[in-house]
């Protein structure tokens, strides 16, 4: 199943993760779900997160109406905000035959392809999983497991304002610079565009079908309003 649910608030957006999960695990839904997103300015902590690598203090960020929030995903600090497709994949990795490295290379895999359809060649870099050009990182995966589902994901980075990235040391990396699609382009995408070949170069990757759903219809399964 896949669902848009546009800019979404990152503490909804988990809360509907877990319900997701928690339905799976219950028999109330047998399926896996793709949910692509959008979120409003914020940073997310890592379980490996040192919060040195946060270089602004505590009433700057404030300042700038960004919040901090400590996750449970893998890796270490980085930014969300609009402009960035984030998405979300609660897959069961036993019914799919999967491994957790597996299921990473495959995320980076549909960035890669993704970004190639805008003109950009992306590839991997052994200093931190995710996709990199030309020594920048463009796209970052953050993932955990829950009852052997994954949730959180991938983000990558379209025409997103970078500037927050430089109150941060992002995924953790010193001297390393995040770049975007359009910043590449040197030009706007369209993120309708970016988010229709997602899902394509997602169904092609992990060799599965994406049935459109309505948001409304999650709230069934989360217990809580979407949007």
């Amino acid at each position: 199943m896949m669902a848009y649910l546009g800019v979404v608030s990152y503490e909804a957006s988990h809360r509907l993760q877990l319900g997701l999960i928690e339905a799976r695990r219950e028999g109330r839904l047998d399926a896996d779900t793709v949910l692509m997103l959008e979120h409003p300015p914020v940073f997310t902590l890592g379980r490996s997160c040192d919060r040195r690598n946060i270089i602004k203090d505590e009433s700057f960020l404030k300042s700038q109406g960004i919040d901090v929030i400590p996750v449970e995903r893998g890796g270490d600090v980085t930014f969300h905000g609009p402009g960035q497709q984030v998405v979300y994949l609660l897959i069961d990795l036993k019914a799919r035959g999967l491994e957790i490295r597996e299921f990473v290379t495959s995320l980076e895999e549909v960035m890669i392809r993704a970004a190639q359809d805008q003109g950009v060649a992306a590839t991997r870099d052994s200093r931190n999983i995710g996709v990199w050009v030309n020594g920048e990182k463009l796209g970052s995966i953050g993932i955990a497991v829950r009852h052997g589902i994954t949730f959180h994901g991938m983000a990558l980075n379209v025409n997103l304002d970078l500037t927050p990235f430089h109150w941060i040391h992002p995924c953790g990396l010193k001297e390393v610079s995040m770049t975007s699609l359009a910043v590449l382009k040197k030009s706007a995408v369209n993120m309708s565009d970016v988010r229709s070949n997602i899902e394509r170069h997602l169904q092609s990757v992990f060799k599965i079908g994406l049935k459109p759903v309505p948001s409304r219809w999650l709230e069934q399964f989360a217990g809580m309003q979407v949007l």
